[in-house]
C-alpha cells in the first residue's frame, strides 16, 4: 500500500511538474528559424540608417518625421504586414525646421563657434551682432535684476558646468554586480502616474514660458546657453511653442561649454567680444494633427485572433543630430522584430501589432493619446472594449545597446514567463528580470491604463554620456550586432507572447485621480 501511495504521489508530482513546464516553454524551433533570420539575415542596419541618414533628424510636426512614417508604413507593407497606415492621435501644433544658421566670434580673434538653434525658435532677420551680455536667470526672481538691460541684446545665460576629467570610459555594459542587484530588488520603486506627469510637465513648462516670456519682453536680439555635455557635444532641446496660436519667442542656442567658457573669461577680462550670428528657420503648418505608424500581423486562432500584442518605440527624434540611439535604433529593432516573424512565416494565434509612435519627447504624446483613443481614459479610468483584448506591450528606447533583460514594472505575474522567454538567450547575455519600474518612455501609458507594458534592460553604452538628446546621435554610434539580438530577443518574446493559451497577467487597474 505505501508503495503505491508513493507511485501515486510521484507521479501526480510530475504531471504538476509538466503542466508548469508546458505553460511556461518556449518553441525552440520557432527561436531558432528566427536566430538564423536575424543574425544572418539581418536587414536592421539598412532600415537604421534610412531612418536617420535619409529621413532623419525626425522632429515632430517636420517634414522629416512625416517622410520617415511614410517610409516606415511602406517598407513594412512590402513586407507583408497587413493594415500599414498611418493613425492619427489627435492635435499636435506646427512643425519646425532649421534652413541655415551661422555663429562666430569675429573679436578678438576669429572663431567659429560650435552651437546649435534650439527647436521651435524664429529665425533672426539677416545677421545679428554685438557684443553679449552676460545674465544668469533660472526663475522669476532674478528678472528684477536684468530688467530694462537687454533690449537688442546677445543674452548668454547662465554658468556652465565645468568639465571634468573622463577618468572612466564614456562607453559602458552592465556588469554582472549591476544586473544581479536589479534582479534582487523586492518593490519596484519609482512609482508614477499619468496625473503626475501632467502636473511636472505643466510645472516645468510654466517655469520656462516665464522665463522666455521675460526675455521676449525684454526685446533680446538673440539667446544662447551652455550645452549640459562635455567635448564639445552640444544637448539641443527646444526654446519655442509647438502649439498653434502661441507667441513667438526668439533665436535661441546651445552652445558647446567650452567655447561658451572661453567667451565668458575673455568678458570678465574686459575684454571686447564681439557674435555675429544669423538663423533661418520654417514653421510648418500645413498639417498640425500628430501621427503614430502602424501595422499588423494578423491573428490565425478563431479564438484569440481578435486578441493583440504589441511592440513599439517612438520614432520622433530631436533635430541636432539624426537620432540614432533616440529612437531609430528602437524603432529599427521593432521594425526588424516583425520583419523576422513574417520572413519566417508564423501564424501567431494573437494579432501581432507594432506602433512607431510621435511627440514621445514632448510628453508621451502619441502612446499616451493611442491609449486614450483605444484602451481607456487616462484620467477617469473609464475602460473602452479594447482594454480587454491587449496581452501586453513591448518597448525598445534605450539606445543601441544590446538587450540583458526585462522590467517587470511590478508586476510579478509575469516573472515565470519572461524567464522562460529570456533563458534561450542566456549565452548572448539576457539573463536579468527585474521586478522594478523604469519610466520616462511609451510602456508607461500602458501601465497607466492597467495594461502589461515592458521596457527592455539594455547596456547604457554611451547613452547617457554622449548620444542623448545630442549632435552626436548619429548611425556611427550604433552598433549592429546589438541590434540583432535586441530584434531576435524582441521577435521572440512578441511571438510566443501571441501564441499563449492566456494573456499575460495583469494587476490591478490604477485608481483615477481624484477630480479638481
Amino acid at each position: 500500500m505505501h508503495g503505491r501511495l508513493f507511485v501515486a504521489i510521484f507521479a501526480a508530482l510530475i504531471s504538476v511538474q509538466s503542466s508548469f513546464a508546458q505553460e511556461e516553454s518556449v518553441d525552440q524551433g520557432v527561436i531558432a528559424r528566427i536566430k538564423i533570420e536575424g543574425f544572418q539575415h539581418s536587414r536592421v542596419m539598412e532600415t537604421l540608417e534610412y531612418l536617420t541618414d535619409v529621413a532623419g533628424p525626425r522632429l515632430t510636426g517636420s517634414p522629416n518625421l512625416k517622410h520617415a512614417s511614410e517610409w516606415a508604413r511602406d517598407t513594412m507593407a512590402d513586407w507583408g504586414l497587413q493594415n500599414a497606415k498611418l493613425e492619427p492621435w489627435g492635435e499636435f501644433g506646427r512643425g519646425w525646421s532649421v534652413e541655415r544658421f551661422s555663429i562666430e566670434m569675429t573679436a578678438p580673434q576669429y572663431q567659429n563657434l560650435l552651437a546649435y538653434p534650439k527647436a521651435w525658435t524664429p529665425g533672426t532677420n539677416g545677421s545679428v551682432k554685438g557684443t553679449p551680455v552676460f545674465t544668469n536667470i533660472s526663475d522669476a526672481s532674478d528678472f528684477d535684476e536684468y530688467r530694462g538691460k537687454l533690449k537688442g541684446k546677445i543674452v548668454m545665460n547662465g554658468y556652465p558646468v565645468e568639465p571634468d576629467p573622463h577618468f572612466t570610459p564614456d562607453a559602458t555594459r552592465n556588469s554582472e554586480e549591476n544586473l544581479a542587484g536589479r534582479a534582487e530588488v523586492m518593490e519596484p520603486g519609482g512609482s508614477s502616474s499619468y496625473a503626475g506627469l501632467r502636473s511636472r510637465m505643466s510645472t516645468f513648462r510654466e517655469r520656462a514660458q516665464a522665463r522666455r516670456y521675460f526675455f521676449k519682453q525684454e526685446g533680446v536680439a538673440a539667446y544662447i546657453e551652455p550645452s549640459s555635455r562635455d567635448h564639445g557635444v552640444l544637448r539641443v532641446g527646444s526654446h519655442g511653442p509647438y502649439k498653434v496660436g502661441e507667441d513667438d519667442t526668439y533665436p535661441a542656442f546651445v552652445m558647446a561649454k567650452e567655447h561658451y567658457g572661453r567667451i565668458l573669461r575673455l568678458l570678465d577680462r574686459d575684454i571686447p567680444v564681439t557674435l555675429e550670428l544669423s538663423l533661418k528657420t520654417r514653421f510648418h503648418n500645413e498639417d498640425t494633427k500628430g501621427y503614430n505608424v502602424v501595422a499588423e500581423i494578423p491573428g490565425s486562432d478563431p479564438r484569440l485572433k481578435e486578441e493583440i500584442v504589441m511592440l513599439g518605440g517612438h520614432l520622433d527624434s530631436w533635430h541636432s543630430g539624426t537620432g540614432a540611439t533616440d529612437n531609430a535604433s528602437g524603432s529599427a529593432a521593432m521594425m526588424e522584430a516583425v520583419r523576422i516573424l513574417k520572413a519566417i512565416g508564423v501564424q501567431p494565434r494573437r494579432t501581432i501589432r507594432i506602433a512607431l509612435w510621435s511627440g514621445e519627447e514632448q510628453g508621451l504624446l502619441g502612446s499616451v493619446n493611442y491609449v486614450k483613443n483605444h484602451f481607456a481614459d487616462l484620467m477617469t479610468m473609464e475602460l473602452k472594449g479594447e482594454h480587454e483584448k491587449l496581452s501586453g506591450y513591448f518597448n525598445m528606447d534605450n539606445g543601441t545597446g544590446k538587450i540583458r533583460g526585462i522590467y517587470l514594472q511590478g508586476n510579478e505575474g509575469v516573472r515565470p514567463v519572461f524567464e522562460a522567454y529570456l533563458k534561450p538567450f542566456h549565452y548572448l547575455g539576457a539573463t536579468t528580470v527585474s521586478t522594478s519600474n523604469t519610466g520616462g518612455t511609451d510602456h508607461l501609458s500602458f501601465n497607466w491604463a492597467g495594461l502589461p507594458g515592458f521596457q527592455f534592460i539594455q547596456d547604457p553604452i554611451e547613452y547617457g554620456t554622449r548620444t542623448h538628446h545630442t549632435n552626436v546621435d548619429v548611425s556611427e554610434y550604433v552598433i549592429e550586432d546589438d541590434l540583432k539580438q535586441a530584434a531576435v530577443v524582441i521577435a521572440t518574446f512578441v511571438y510566443h507572447t501571441a501564441m499563449r493559451d492566456e494573456k499575460l497577467p495583469r494587476m490591478a487597474l490604477p485608481v483615477a485621480p481624484p477630480t479638481q
